[in-house]
């Protein structure tokens, strides 16, 4: 797990991304936090789990875009599964409370590592944003679950202006359960973890269950659509000029359909 720690501290088992200067996602980063899920539900000791970042200051900028330039059409559709499909699936068998620490920015990939825990505690210097319209690709798998939380036209907002939007409005939209100093935020992630630890496990297990089934409401059947559907934007030209623009740090020059 170069890219991630994993380390159970008292019960919690504590996923730290690890990846200077702003985690962004890979395929093997993803894999890493994957691997940290899977051996924190396999684990009877761990009663909950904390995902932040071993960077100061930041959480998660989301994807790492040259990766995706330099990949395949299938490199990039498995990653997606990974990111969408196996972590949803991760995080709803994962039989334990999960808590998002995160002090820093959450973007993109970085919201939906953020958005897949069951709480998310954040620092107040904490920012949050769904940047992928600006580089022509759409952050399809909010399109299912963000609504659900902030109403429709609040989503429409975040996931098409691209616009990046404080903690407190964070928590006021719903999105965040604890705000705390930026420097007390693995301190209030652990806090709440050994509050749920102290739990009786089975119960515990047997409620997140319950909780998770009876909120899906489709979501993840959601999910496989959502990587359909981001395939297909990428594959566009907007995309390709949206991903080329930001790698050479100029504004993109997006395509004009000519009226007939």
């Amino acid at each position: 797990m170069g890219e991630v720690t994993y380390e159970v501290r008292d019960n919690v088992a504590e996923i730290m991304l690890n990846q200077p200067p702003v985690n962004a996602l890979t395929k093997s980063l993803i894999a890493d936090v994957l691997d940290g899920l899977s051996r924190a539900a396999a684990d009877n000791d761990v009663r909950a789990v904390i995902v932040g970042s071993a960077v100061p200051g930041q959480f998660c900028a989301g994807l790492n875009l040259q990766k995706m330039v330099e990949g395949s059409d299938t490199e990039t559709r498995g990653l997606l599964e990974m990111l969408y499909v196996r972590m949803t699936d991760l995080q709803f068998s994962l039989g334990k409370p999960s808590i998002a620490a995160v002090a820093g920015p959450a973007r993109a990939g970085g919201m939906t590592m953020a958005i897949s825990c069951d709480m998310i505690v954040a620092g107040r210097s904490a920012t949050f944003g769904y940047p992928e319209i600006d580089v022509g690709i759409v952050p399809a798998i909010h399109f299912t679950h963000l609504p659900r939380i902030v109403g429709r036209p609040r989503a429409f907002d975040l996931l098409f202006t691209g616009r990046s939007f404080d903690v407190m409005e964070a928590q006021t939209l719903g999105l965040v359960s604890r705000v705390v100093d930026d420097n007390k935020v693995l301190d209030e992630a652990r806090r709440l973890g050994q509050i749920f630890a102290a739990k009786p496990t089975s119960i515990m297990r047997m409620g997140r269950n319950a909780f998770m089934t009876a909120n899906d409401n489709g979501y993840r059947q959601g999910v496989a659509v959502a990587v359909e559907n981001l395939c297909n934007v990428m594959a566009t030209e907007d995309a390709r000029e949206g991903f080329s623009a930001y790698m050479e740090k100029r504004r993109p020059r997006w395509a004009v359909k000519k009226s007939k």
